[in-house]
């Protein structure tokens, strides 16, 4: 039995079936025998299930959007602006595909040669609580449009929202089969991955659950991609506007309740400026309204899972007796639900469990630097490297940090953020491949070479007289 929680009051919303074996065996047939018929529709035919799918968003943004907050806390804003952006990525990939699955011609000594990309087939997608909506459509729009299938196994604490999503695409006219939803619990991915209708995965998560798929699909010879942890860092130069770095990293740390891969973590600040930074931080994060997270106004609803809320609480606390300094937060409130208050700490240094271990919730870290070399170099200092923000004046120094920064995005004088055009993903422990822009949606293609004879015939070129 799957049981979804209300995490704003901590008690039970529903409680689903889940599926049996035989109904999994069904969803696997169903859709290898779809995808073998999809993937020769022509790409522009595909692509108009993509507008359908944003209109079926767009249609249902209410529904969908109070359903995620009612599963997993985050403010009713938010969740309206997940559902649009899910219709963006399926408009843009709409527009796109076709472009980024055009044959590209190459020179060779053939008569004619290209790289052709076709896919890969059904892709098993295993996907986390935090954007429920997001994480799956921002994969699923250029599988679709690639011409793949795709189960889903989402997180077991948002069922609702993955049978909504199911709803979504039946809606919006997909061939029956072709995308199913799986209600399962956790040890049945291995049996899925290893399945023969399975042609690849992709995971977003923790480092930790990456490890363990990346091992599964490892031992299949399965492709995969992972997007897992991060400990962004949010690095302030002596030279940059502090008041609107302060002000733009409350929503870096805070927006979905702090509980995002590529959320700001690690504020790291040349010391010439950190006290100014501090406290226009600390004003910032003061105004944000603790509450329901149905009210408009509220900017920081309760944590997705009470599990959640004691982990991050135990790594402030460590943080603290390490000898950080709580300028805010740092108390479990009392009440219903699994609030936990915006929280700072200054003088976080690299040795303190908030340096060194992913803050998944509403927990900022500030760390103070003699000079932009060190924050380079603490920056770097982490077994993750997905996004980083540097804030400075002097863009041209900004463009040769960005080079040494080691992340799989660096945002200068703005906000780590996924969009449609520029591929996102990670390095080191962050996970590997890309989603999104062209690189996104050729993850799940086979990059194929066609060679058409007969060979050219060599002509020796001498140097004239």
């Amino acid at each position: 039995m799957i049981v979804s929680i209300n995490p704003t009051s901590g008690k039970e919303i529903a409680r689903f079936e889940e599926h049996t074996p035989a109904e999994v065996d069904a969803a696997l047939a169903a859709a290898a025998k779809e995808q073998a018929a999809w993937r020769r529709v022509p790409i522009t035919e595909r692509v108009t299930l993509l507008n359908r799918m944003a209109a079926a968003l767009r249609a249902g943004k209410d529904k969908y959007a109070r359903m995620i907050t009612e599963e997993m806390g985050k403010p009713l804003v938010e969740s309206e602006a997940e559902i649009e952006k899910c219709a963006w990525n399926c408009d843009f990939y709409a527009e796109h595909a076709p472009r980024y699955l055009a044959d590209e011609l190459v020179a060779t000594n053939a008569t004619e040669s290209a790289i052709i990309y076709d896919p890969l087939g059904v892709v098993l997608a295993i996907m986390p609580w935090n954007y429920p909506f997001w994480q799956l459509f921002r994969f699923l729009a250029p599988a679709l449009a690639a011409g793949n299938g795709a189960i889903l196994k989402h997180a077991n604490n948002v069922p609702q929202c993955a049978l909504a999503i199911e709803e979504v695409v039946r809606e919006a006219g997909c061939p029956e089969g072709l995308f199913r939803t799986l209600l399962i619990q956790p040890d049945q991915v291995a049996g899925i991955i290893a399945d023969d209708r399975i042609a690849a995965v992709t995971l977003t998560g923790s480092t930790e659950v990456g490890a363990i798929v990346a091992s599964q699909a490892g031992k299949a010879l399965k492709k995969q991609v992972l997007e897992l942890g991060g400990s962004d860092p949010f690095i302030v130069l002596a030279d940059a506007d502090v008041e609107e770095a302060a002000a733009v990293a409350v929503k870096a740390r805070y927006i979905n309740v702090g509980q995002s891969c590529v959320n700001a973590k690690r504020f790291i600040v040349e010391e010439a400026v950190a006290d100014r930074f501090v406290a226009a931080f600390c004003e910032g994060v003061g105004k944000l309204k603790v509450g329901d997270p149905m009210e408009a106004d509220t900017a920081i609803g309760p944590m997705a899972r009470a599990n959640l809320r004691a982990g991050l609480h135990d790594q402030v606390r460590r943080t603290l007796d390490a000898g950080a300094t709580l300028k805010m937060g740092g108390e479990i409130l009392d009440g219903d639900g699994f609030y936990y208050p915006p929280t700072v700490i200054d003088h976080v240094t690299p040795e303190m469990a908030a340096f060194r271990e992913e803050t998944f919730g509403p927990v900022a870290a500030v760390i103070r630097v003699k000079n932009a070399d060190e924050a380079i170099r603490l920056a770097n200092d982490t077994e993750f490297g997905l996004g980083a923000a540097i804030w400075t004046k002097d863009v041209a120094k900004a463009r040769d940090f960005a080079r040494d920064i080691e992340a799989g995005a660096v945002f200068i004088n703005g906000m780590v953020a996924s969009q449609p055009a520029l591929p996102f993903g990670g390095i080191k422990r962050s996970g590997y491949g890309r989603e999104l822009g062209a690189l996104g949606i050729r993850e799940f293609t086979n990059n194929k070479t066609l060679w058409i004879g007969p060979a050219k015939v060599a002509t020796k070129v001498t140097q004239s007289e």
